[in-house]
């Protein structure tokens, strides 16, 4: 074989040895080793949880990129998202750690953020909020059962007591129904006695739960006292009837309440009243001399006086003297 066909040969095998390599690295990278990566956004976390390089990024439960690397900044881990290009992603989204299942990775989950705000540019921070994880919730039911243990505990020790504060409160009561028996059967037997003597229909109880008549008559007091009360709706209502008919000026107190002539009229009256009695009182007009006047009643007592003596004489006169005699007696 001479060296022309020896040169063809390597060249052939260098060519198929490039093919290959180019179609090995367009398997793995899904035919998008020479597209344009798009926009790198940077979340920060207080925990990863386990996320690591390739996990999914994710929006609306979409795939839109992936986890570029992890690593430690500060006090906080950092990742690196690598997002698709072609998707924006808003302003004020937010992105947490979110897990594919029980037994499956973490992935970032970024919400869809409000709209009408501008896409973050590359290499920007994106907010982030915290997630809990399988760990954090089996965590926390591990310190419920902890909790729940600690309560049955408490319970056991307070129901069957412990050493240190003796029985517990099933002894207790044990103890106390021990030493106080023949007081609760005697308790008992009185009990016994008394819903004998109510079943028997002796005393007041017995004879209210036994009696007949009793249960008639006190039917009978609930129906008087119904009657009463429909007596005293009515008499409210009418009473109400009446109020109504003096607000409306009705009737003589309405008259009096809500006419204004009629309560001149009585202002009148009365002023006359206390002027005729300030006239009787300060001896004024006929009635007032009379009520005042000493010698008025003088007068009168001799009067009096002179007519008696006038009678007394008619029986010795005849009638034409006894009229002189009463004429002159007067006068």
């Amino acid at each position: 074989m001479n060296s022309a066909q020896q040169t063809a040969r390597v060249g052939l095998f260098f060519l198929l040895g490039v093919a290959l390599v180019w179609v090995t690295f367009e398997t793995l990278s899904d035919g998008k080793l020479f597209e344009p990566h798009g926009v790198t956004l940077i979340a920060k976390f207080d925990d990863l949880k386990q996320l690591k390089s390739g996990d999914d990024v994710r929006m609306a439960g979409v795939k839109i990129g992936s986890v570029q690397k992890t690593q430690l900044e500060g006090r906080q881990g950092e990742a690196v998202l690598q997002i698709e290009p072609k998707i924006d992603v808003p302003g004020g989204a937010t992105a947490g750690i979110e897990m594919s299942g029980l037994i499956g990775g973490n992935y970032i989950s970024i919400d869809l953020g409000p709209p009408g705000m501008p896409p973050l540019a590359d290499g920007t921070e994106i907010a982030t909020v915290d997630t809990p994880d399988l760990n954090s919730l089996l965590a926390q039911i591990g310190g419920l059962g902890k909790q729940l243990s600690e309560s049955l505990g408490s319970f056991s020790t307070a129901l069957n007591g412990d050493a240190k504060n003796g029985g517990g409160i099933i002894q207790k009561l044990d103890k106390l129904v021990t030493e106080n028996s023949s007081r609760l059967n005697a308790t008992m037997i009185n009990l016994q006695q008394i819903t004998d003597k109510i079943n028997n229909g002796e005393g007041t109880i017995g004879k209210l739960v036994n009696d007949p008549k009793l249960h008639d008559d006190l039917l009978a007091t609930v129906d008087e006292i119904k009657g009463t009360a429909e007596q005293a709706k009515a008499f409210v209502a009418n009473a109400e009837a009446i109020v109504d008919q003096v607000k409306s000026g009705q009737g003589t107190i309405g008259t009096l309440v809500y006419d204004q002539k009629a309560a001149d009229d009585i202002r009148a009256s009365l002023a006359n009243i206390r002027s005729v009695s300030d006239k009787l009182a300060s001896g004024q007009g006929t009635l007032g001399k009379l009520i005042n006047d000493d010698s008025l009643y003088t007068s009168a007592q001799s009067t009096i006086k002179k007519v008696d003596r006038t009678i007394d004489g008619l029986n010795d006169s005849g009638p034409i003297t006894a009229v002189g005699i009463v004429v002159n007696a007067l006068f």
